[in-house]
């Protein structure tokens, strides 16, 4: 008996994870961190809804940390076997997972820090029974770091242990994720490798992010009979987007009768705008932003969005159709991600060719772009009142530079903060949108947002574009399922918030398919 299991993105939109029992072999797909609410998410991600030691191989769709994001935690906890992936994906994650690492470490060790500052200053306070002086503040904050920018580990944990304050821990740390790279096969596209007994893999493009991939799933019986086709989409990617090729619409012909297509759904009931518009938006919402004498803040995926942007700039800057002002990628993921773009020109679409490598010209790289290594250097950027751009992660405001930027400038109305991409429930990306875009929000009457443990008034200009987005909307979703020479028998919509899950499958089934859409820990059996 052949079944998938649904562990993570299923009825929301993070945490992807599945599992295929063949009877024989127990093969995981994708191994995605949840994102959202802090605690809700750290619960989430610790509790690993399956036995490690009893997972044979894992298939990865691509590397984006909410599908990507827990295999440090699978790998240093009983399992043995290999991570099957594509080639650009396998590269990307040598820094993603590092960098995820990074951003466990530093997390834990700020919230450590904020509360052994806060319970020291109350301390303080107590014992003089007056309002602590800001000389006394500074003493306290000295002592718990050993430069403007670097915090005293040590000493964080001694006053900790010293006070007997409870300590935020790591999720996992830099060298588990170093680690974890140890399992990681990666493979070109279109060849077919053994992931069980019986069971293999072909990857065909998925065109959402550089090395993305529907992992076409063939299971052979024991006993000789016909063979069952699982597609695991991942992400699906948009059409006719810069850069990367198309989502795949002609499989082998092998591979055409699906018995269980796993399709996400996050915009399942959304049109984006035209991929055309992309360019002429970024310019107008940039020049009104200069012409107040403000930076454009745009918070960005280090993998995937921010070379769209960097590519599109380019084309703006040497068009001549914006003001030639500074661009800053504060990130030094985004950084090595984009050296990982330029070493994978076979996943480039004809145009990309056409207009930069056949002239020799980096599409990644022009004059006013400035590549940001040292919190030093971003320091110095967050406190520029000079026109410019930064473009930083993490996308959706959860962690990273981007929330240093933010409290420097959310407060001032001449900047500008551009959503370029999905905002999961819950995050703080979500809540500056969903405040910021509303129709009678005033300097005045300022909303007031949380980063960092700290409120600040949300008086900067918030404007969303939405057709960044790498996931195909409701129409290319539909175009990979129906306008491809697929023919499919079931189809489990997942990864999706509920209303757009439930829109997209109620569209498959008017039109004839078998769609229904898994809840968490649902097993399906396929015949």
């Amino acid at each position: 008996m052949v079944e998938v299991g649904f562990f993570g993105a299923a009825g929301e939109v993070t945490g992807s994870m599945h599992l295929l029992d063949t009877g024989v072999d127990k093969i995981l797909l994708d191994c995605g961190m949840f994102q959202g609410r802090r605690k809700e998410s750290r619960e989430k991600n610790e509790n690993f809804p399956i036995n490690r030691s009893q997972i044979t191989n894992m298939v990865l769709s691509h590397a984006h940390i909410d599908h990507s994001g827990r295999i440090p935690l699978l790998t240093k906890d009983g399992f043995s076997g290999r991570i099957i992936t594509t080639r650009p994906t396998k590269d990307a994650l040598d820094y993603m997972l590092l960098d995820s690492g990074h951003i466990q470490e530093s997390d834990a060790l700020y919230l450590n820090y904020k509360s052994l500052r806060a319970f020291l200053y109350q301390a303080e306070q107590s014992k003089t029974q007056h309002q602590i002086s800001n000389k006394e503040k500074a003493r306290i904050k000295n002592l718990l770091k050993t430069s403007p920018h670097e915090l005293n580990v040590e000493a964080i944990a001694a006053l900790h242990k010293e006070h007997g304050l409870d300590m935020v821990t790591p999720l996992y740390t830099q060298e588990d994720a170093m680690e974890s790279l140890s399992f990681i096969d990666g493979y070109p596209f279109g060849s077919e490798v053994m992931i069980g007994t019986g069971t293999t893999v072909k990857f065909y493009v998925a065109g959402h992010i550089l090395g993305s991939a529907f992992s076409l799933i063939t299971v052979k019986p024991e006993n000789g009979g016909k063979p069952l086709k699982i597609l695991f989409t991942g992400d699906v990617g948009r059409f006719e987007k810069p850069i990367l090729k198309d989502p795949t619409l002609e499989f082998d012909e092998e591979d055409r009768e699906i018995d269980l297509m796993i399709i996400e759904s996050t915009y399942g009931d959304r049109d984006h705008s035209p991929v055309a518009d992309l360019s002429g938006r970024l310019k107008d919402t940039l020049i009104r932003t200069i012409d107040r004498g403000g930076s454009l803040l745009i918070p960005s995926f280090a993998f995937g969005r921010t070379q769209e942007l960097i590519y599109i700039l380019h084309q703006l800057y040497d068009s001549g159709a914006v003001p030639k002002v500074p661009v800053y990628v504060d990130s030094p993921l985004a950084s090595n991600i984009t050296k990982v773009f330029g070493e994978h020109p076979e996943t480039y679409d004809k145009e990309t060719h056409k207009i930069f490598l056949e002239k020799g010209i980096n599409p990644f790289y022009f004059k006013n772009i400035k590549f940001v290594e040292s919190v030093e250097e971003s320091m110095r950027v967050t406190q520029d009142d000079t026109p410019h751009i930064v473009i930083s992660a993490s996308g959706m405001c959860e962690a990273g530079r981007i929330l240093h930027h933010l409290r420097y400038k959310i407060h001032n109305p001449k900047h500008t903060i551009l959503m370029v991409g999905y905002m999961a429930n819950h995050t703080l990306g979500r809540r500056i949108e969903e405040l910021g875009l509303k129709e009678n929000r005033t300097a005045d009457k300022a909303p007031e947002v949380k980063i960092l443990g700290k409120s600040y008034p949300l008086r900067a200009h918030v404007e969303k574009i939405d057709g960044f987005s790498a996931h195909a909307d409701r129409h290319e979703l539909m175009k990979v399922v129906a306008g491809s020479n697929l023919r499919v028998k079931n189809i489990a919509v997942i990864h999706g918030e509920a209303e757009q899950s439930e829109a997209f499958a109620r569209r498959l089934n008017e039109k004839g398919y078998n769609a229904f859409i898994p809840k968490p820990g649902d097993r399906y059996k396929l015949k």
